[in-house]
């Protein structure tokens, strides 16, 4: 059974940075596409970031130019960058993956809750103003 487990929450004033991690354990082979989703009190979940094994990423609109996705195949890692952070991308953040397939719509990871089988227990994200 594939366990995620999401590092690197915290809290950050407007403009800062902060590095959010992911370790795939339990799986001794690469995922086949990872991704990072956040939810906000109120608020629908939101796929944020996704990159699969094939090097292919999907970037919400909404933080394209500030958060950076990055997946090492060998060690199982997920990684997102955030730059330039703004209170509205306060959230819970979860890490996604799944272990059987890549499931690609135009060409980019899908953000569909159902292509990923596994999930994290989310780690917390607070941007003041």
């Amino acid at each position: 059974q594939v366990h995620l487990a999401e590092s690197g929450g915290g809290s950050v004033q407007s403009g800062g940075s902060l590095t959010l991690s992911c370790q795939a354990s339990g799986y001794t082979s690469t995922m086949y596409q990872m991704g990072w989703f956040r939810r906000a009190p109120g608020k629908e979940r939101e796929g944020v970031a996704a990159r699969d094994r094939g090097g292919a990423t999907f970037y919400a609109d909404s933080v394209k130019g500030r958060f950076n996705i990055s997946l090492d195949t060998a060690n199982n890692m997920l990684t997102l960058q955030m730059n330039a952070l703004k209170p509205e991308d306060s959230a819970m953040y979860y890490c996604a993956g799944d272990r059987w397939r890549c499931t690609r719509i135009n060409g980019r990871p899908s953000m569909g809750y159902v292509a990923y089988t596994s999930w994290g227990q989310g780690t917390q994200v607070t941007v003041s103003s």
